[in-house]
């Protein structure tokens, strides 16, 4: 049959086919077709000659067409065929398509849409035909009945999209459907139908289902809706990435057995790039990524911002002409972050208002853990933009380049914390991939060689880390790293310290990078420039400290922790030891040269010297007869010869020029502690040792008579031994001067060293002491000499003599001997001491210079100051005698005794302790509860349960509040403001380490209240740390609104009204506030809280404005959507309007010109302004079903009354008081024409800001019309429209005017005239 059939096609005339067809059933026909194409055989001529035989321009050769049609789809779907037969087939059916009318396009649509729904299809071969019948069925221009009416061909299309997308979807041909649709013309409203409809099928997929589905998509997205796309992918991911970590904090154990985590990652991965393929196709696609998550900034992060897309972000800056908007994108998400919480943490206010925020950095560093997962593609990025956040958020250079910046700090800024992130980002890439190590590395080393002049401590901290985090699998990289050692000659000094520092734990693995380094270092020892030199004695000790020579003490005391590397080192200890000991006496010999060089190399010695000894004390003798036989060249052996030192030669003189050759003062005090540390460690050790104990005798028995005898004669010298009595030149500018300059400071450091030596070896004897107060008698009496002839110069030798030579261990021994000790045995011998009042007075004030030298630096000079830990124990100690001897012995309970110049002790302790709280929290952060328990002096702490951080705190503010209340209670000429600013200080100190939540706080927040409100003082900065301290407490416990709303009534009170003729009603709710106090000071203070609270707001508005432009709200939902809001948009309103009756005082008060009235129309202009961004959100947001709130209502009311009119009134105000100013200076302009520049610059700067003001004024009446059409609410019923700012020309005035100007110039000389025109072409045009 089919042959027959076949033949009949081949005739030129169809009328015999179609005649033996029609003869022929369904049934029959479809049965034939099905076996020829089973068998494979010529089933596509068999299709050609049946639709030969059935032309569609006859009804029943279509209908009959239609059931071949169907057939044949069925045929497809039942995957019987061979692949080539299949697209044969599917070939043929899609040509014949357009022939098919209208109705008939629809029935076979819909059995499509039937198969669909019902998931009947098998295979999805037939699919492909469905985007040809929609497409014919659009171009049919008639009109074709579907259901009920009469729709277009467009139309019916559109119909059966809709119906497509609101069925079922059997998952396994989402992707077989969302593929077909991209070969469908689509309109923008249908391609948005079945991208929503393929976005929510997502949940319903396998994983792996996921990245061709995302494929066919994106291609999709070419047509458009190229945003809806990109959102709902990564709002997909974002929802995975929230349950798997949810999952994962629930139950850890069963995550590590089924391990979901790869699988995801590895999908994400896999989505990523087939978007970044997308993006290198169709450039728009990119930038509606920028777009979405630009906008997503200034909403809420949590829906744009998410590992996912920070991921594809970083993936996307491999596109060269996206890299540079991505970096800027990433860079600003992350500061904004950091400055957000910031913004959060300093405000109770915010935080009520939001929720705590999802930080950036976190995000970050996730996506930093999750490419472990073979995300190559993201690592690269990761690199650039850690450097990015270094480079560009780094510590900037500050002056005499000493930048302080510590990883221990509170680095509360967000800069720091950016930069922070950066080198956490790179440490911890560095951590999971080999393959990046290299570059990471070569780029921190180039930074830290090429930025010689800018500070890199951030980079030599992140370079320590990869140290110490893998130094074994550094040893591949060391070529770069002895690279850098051939720059070791041309960096700064603290630089050079850093990079040894940081790579030392290295040169214990590498024996070539050690020898490589060696090296260099014995170069620079020879080099011309001093700097290369100091660095080459910086690394030969830091060598010394580091390698341990047999036999030497357990140093647990280290400061610096070896670490991993300790762990490979120490399996060939005895080999190593042995080596080291060789090595280490061989740097002994090249430093021993540097004995002979300029006094800062010497000085460098002497000060590492002790950390050598107590790393390697197996070094002991080597260094201490190197430093035995450079004290004899300035010793004088004779008993009897005074001085005992020989000064001349510690002094260069070079013709004109004298410097110091031998800092003798800083040899001593090396030799001091060096031999300090030998007796209580070493020597005990060594008792049983006969033999070795006669050898060792010998170097420790001279240094010690030799400082007994050094000790004895200095005491004996008079000032004339030194040739430095009060007759002595002591003037910078002579050549004797500044020798005396040299050799008094030498002194003066020997007799401080001595002091300490003595005190050390006393074991509290009464003649030891009296001689310590002997040495400080000679030490007091050159000082005072020095400070004399220093005043009398006008030249400071602060910079000194502030570097004091006692240790800090010393200077906590000493305070607590003098203040705590109260044992009978010791009573007698410490009262030679507690008699001089002077000596006690210069204890504290050492304690002082130590603090402040810490506060400065980082860390405190002499043994031991470079270990936190033991500098932290110091402090605690000293600390707690200050404490105790200021809160024992008030300051006016010693001053009513004896009036003596400079500061009591009693004041001096309160400054250390001032001192000391900032540095703990700036350094010791984390110590904070260690330090605070230190300070309680209970014996009970077994007994007790631990208290909090706060109420230990706490404890601490009663009694500092109860120095205060008594200080308050003193009589007028008693009161002593420094000590109160001094309290201030503390208490505001004390009162950061208080939980804002608790009651101590709110106790703190009221007395400090009471306090402001009970008092009246004259001082103003007393009055400015006071009410610092009360608001920075309010704005942690609430909004201080109503706080700067009556203090704005008091100033008023005070200052009087801009209308004379008002009598303003005093009130006195801050008695703090008063005629003296009220401007500037408290003014300006109340003017920058209320700028603080306008940010808060105008925060609070941003916030608003990029969520309502996120959500996306295409039925009328709008009101609905912006319900949300409703608490943070009442708050706005409340915090304004309290603001706007705050200013409302403040435009009514006769304030003083100057920066009060400067700042107050800055602020004003500012309230405007955000008062415009409400009104403009409003616009954004007011749908007329909705309106806008009664309460926005009233406070637009309340701008009209009683703000509009007053800013006009004083504006008016602040103009004629600039009239009367220029009419002053007009009278005194002969008298003193420059005062009257001056007073014309102060006016036209408080004018500048006027112009500005009424701009922003007309700016919001602007947009409240607008605001009044949309909402249908007259809102500017209760605002008067401004007066018109237009100037004329009054020709009477003009003249006056005009004619004293001439007059003045007239009396002028002739070339003073012309001068003046050239400088001022105004005055030609008044001459014509």
């Amino acid at each position: 049959m089919d042959q027959k059939i076949l033949s009949l096609a081949a005739e030129k005339t169809t009328d015999k086919l179609r005649e033996f067809l029609q003869t022929l059933k369904d049934d029959d026909l479809a049965n034939l077709v099905q076996n020829q194409a089973v068998k494979g055989r010529a089933a596509g001529a068999l299709l050609r000659a049946i639709f030969k035989g059935f032309p569609c321009s006859e009804e029943a050769g279509a209908l009959r067409r239609l059931k071949i049609y169907t057939c044949c789809i069925q045929l497809l779907e039942s995957g019987d065929l061979h692949k080539e037969v299949a697209s044969e087939i599917i070939g043929l059916l899609m040509l014949e398509v357009h022939s098919f009318p209208g109705p008939l396009l629809i029935e076979l649509a819909n059995e499509f849409v039937g198969a669909i729904k019902e998931g009947n299809l098998t295979n999805g071969k037939s699919l492909e035909l469905l985007p040809i019948i929609l497409t014919a069925l659009a171009t049919k221009k008639e009109t074709v009945a579907y259901g009920k009416g009469e729709l277009s061909g467009e139309e019916c299309k559109k119909q059966l999209i809709n119906t497509i997308c609101s069925g079922r979807w059997n998952h396994q041909h989402v992707i077989q459907l969302t593929s077909m649709f991209k070969d469908v013309p689509l309109t923008a409203e249908e391609l948005e139908f079945v991208v929503e409809k393929v976005l929510r099928m997502f949940s319903k997929l396998n994983l792996q289902e996921i990245p061709p589905l995302v494929y066919q998509l994106l291609v999709l997205s070419s047509k458009g809706s190229r945003k809806r796309v990109l959102e709902g992918i990564i709002a997909f991911f974002n929802k995975l990435d929230k349950q798997h970590n949810e999952e994962q904090s629930d139950d850890e154990l069963l995550d590590l057995v089924t391990a979901p985590s790869g699988e995801l990652r590895h999908v994400e991965g896999t989505v990523i790039l087939h978007i970044v393929f997308a993006i290198k196709l169709d450039y728009e696609l990119g930038r509606e990524l920028l777009k979405h998550l630009k906008a997503g900034q200034q909403g809420d992060f949590r829906s744009n911002i998410c590992p996912f897309s920070i991921a594809l972000l970083l993936s996307v800056t491999r596109i060269q002409r996206f890299e540079e908007q991505v970096f800027d994108l990433l860079k600003s998400s992350v500061i904004k972050s950091f400055k957000d919480l910031q913004l959060l943490q300093g405000s109770k206010f915010l935080q009520n208002l939001v929720p705590q925020r999802y930080c950036v950095s976190n995000m970050i560093l996730e996506v930093v853990k999750n490419s472990v997962h073979s995300w190559d593609h993201v690592t690269q990025g990761l690199v650039v933009l850690g450097f990015i956040l270094m480079d560009s958020y780094g510590p900037k250079k500050i002056l005499d380049g000493k930048t302080i910046e510590t990883s221990s700090g509170l680095s509360r800024m967000p800069n720091q914390h950016a930069c922070k992130l950066g080198a956490n980002i790179l440490l911890e890439t560095f951590k999971i991939h080999e393959m990046i190590r290299q570059e990471i590395l070569e780029q921190v080393l180039n930074r830290v060689v090429t930025r010689a002049s800018s500070p890199i401590s951030h980079f030599l901290d992140l370079l320590s880390d990869i140290i110490m985090c893998a130094p074994l699998v550094l040893q591949s990289c060391s070529s770069k790293v002895i690279e850098a050692f051939d720059y070791l000659s041309f960096l700064p000094l603290r630089t050079v310290q850093g990079l040894l520092k940081a790579v030392q734990p290295l040169l214990k693995v590498s024996m070539s990078m050690r020898d490589s380094l060696i090296l260099v270092l014995r170069k620079a020892m020879f080099a011309s420039q001093l700097d290369a030199r100091k660095s080459a004695v910086a690394g030969f000790l830091l060598l010394l400290k580091n390698f341990k020579v047999l036999g030497s003490l357990s140093s647990s005391q280290c400061s610096q922790s070896i670490g991993v590397s300790q762990i490979c080192v120490d399996v060939h200890s005895r080999y190593n030891s042995v080596a080291n000991e060789t090595f280490c006496l061989e740097i002994m010999d090249s430093l021993k040269r540097c004995l002979g060089q300029q006094a800062d190399v010497r000085l460098m010695l002497y000060e590492g010297f002790y950390d050598v000894l107590r790393r390697n004390s197996q070094l002991a003798n080597s260094v201490m007869q190197t430093l035995l036989s450079q004290l004899k060249q300035f010793y004088e052996p004779e008993p009897d010869v005074l001085p005992p030192l020989k000064l001349e030669a510690c002094v260069l003189t070079q013709g004109d020029h004298i410097s110091l050759q031998e800092p003798l003062d800083y040899l001593l005090c090396c030799i001091q502690h060096c031999l300090a540390w030998y007796k209580s460690r070493v020597m005990p050790l060594r008792q049983d040792e006969e033999e070795e104990e006669e050898e060792e005798d010998g170097f420790y028995q001279d240094l010690d008579d030799m400082l007994e005898s050094i000790t004895n004669r200095m005491i004996k010298s008079e000032l004339e031994d030194f040739e430095l009595d009060k007759s002595a030149d002591f003037s910078q500018s002579t050549s004797i001067g500044i020798k005396n300059n040299i050799c008094a400071i030498l002194v003066m450091g020997v007799c401080e060293v001595l002091i300490e030596y003595n005190f050390s070896i006393s074991n509290f004897s009464k003649n030891k002491f009296e001689e310590v107060l002997s040495l400080f008698m000679c030490y007091k009496k050159l000082s005072d000499i020095l400070n004399e002839k220093a005043g009398k110069s006008k030249t400071k030798m602060a910079n000194k003599t502030n570097d004091n030579f006692l240790s800090m261990k010393f200077v906590s021994d000493l305070l607590t001997a003098l203040f705590r000790d109260s044992s009978q045995s010791h009573e007698e011998s410490l009262s030679v001491l507690r008699s001089s009042n002077e000596f006690m007075r210069y204890a504290v004030n050492v304690a002082l210079q130590k603090v402040q030298q810490l506060m400065e630096t980082g860390h405190v000079s002499g043994p031991d100051g470079q270990n936190p830990e033991k500098v932290f124990q110091n402090l605690c100690d000293i600390t707690r005698v200050l404490l105790w001897r200021y809160t024992s012995i008030p300051t006016s309970v010693e001053e009513s005794g004896k009036k003596e110049k400079g500061k009591s002790i009693s004041l001096l302790c309160l400054e250390g302790l001032q001192k000391i709280l900032s540095v703990v929290q700036q350094f010791y952060q984390p110590k904070i509860h260690q330090f605070l328990r230190a300070l309680d002096a209970t014996d009970k702490e077994e007994e007790e349960v631990e208290a909090s951080v706060t109420q230990r705190a706490a404890f601490q503010i009663r009694q500092f509040q109860r120095s205060m209340l008594n200080l308050l209670s003193s009589q007028e000429e008693d009161f002593n403001s420094k000590e109160a600013l001094l309290l201030i200080t503390v208490l505001s100190n004390l009162s950061k380490l208080l939980e804002p939540s608790s009651p101590q706080f709110v106790q703190m927040l009221s007395w400090t209240s009471k306090i402001c409100k009970e008092n009246s003082w004259e001082d103003a900065s007393l009055c400015k740390g006071l009410m610092n301290l009360l608001f920075s407490l309010h704005v942690l416990y609430k909004s201080p609104v109503i706080l700067l709303r009556d203090l704005s009534q008091d100033i008023h009170g005070h200052l009087g009204d801009i209308d004379q003729d008002v009598e303003v009603e005093k009130t006195n709710h801050f008695a703090v506030v008063n005629l003296k106090t009220a401007a500037p000071t408290v003014s300006l203070l109340v003017l920058s809280q209320a700028e603080k609270v306008l940010e808060e707001v105008d925060w609070l508005i941003t916030r608003l404005k990029g969520q309502v432009s996120q959500e996306i709200i295409p039925e009328e939902t709008s009101s609905q959507a912006t319900l949300p809001n409703h608490p943070i948009e009442k708050a706005i309103i409340i915090q304004l309007g309290t603001l706007l009756t705050f200013f409302h005082e403040l435009v009514q008060t006769a304030l003083p010109s100057g920066s009060c009235v400067d700042t107050l129309l800055k602020d004003l202009c500012k309230m405007y302004t955000i008062l415009t961004a409400l009104v403009r959100y409003y616009l954004q947001v007011c749908q007329s079903p909705r309106g806008i709130p009664k309460n926005m209502e009233k406070l637009v009311k309340l701008s009209g009354s009683h703000l509009t009119p007053l800013c006009y009134s004083f504006i008016s105000y602040v103009q004629n008081k600039k009239s009367k100013s220029l009419k002053y200076t007009g009278e005194k302009k002969k008298e003193k024409a420059s005062a009257g520049a001056t007073v014309m610059a102060r006016v036209l700067r408080e004018t500048k800001p006027i112009p500005n003001l009424i701009f922003a004024i007309e700016q919001y009446e602007k947009f409240l019309i607008h605001l009044s059409k949309r909402s249908k609410v007259n809102l500017m019923q209760h605002i008067k429209l401004s007066t018109s700012r237009d100037f004329k020309i009054k020709g009477n005035i003009l003249d006056v005017v005009l004619r004293e100007d001439e007059e003045d110039e007239n009396e002028e000389g002739t070339a003073s005239e012309q001068e003046g025109q050239n400088k001022e072409p105004a005055k030609k045009k008044k001459k014509k």
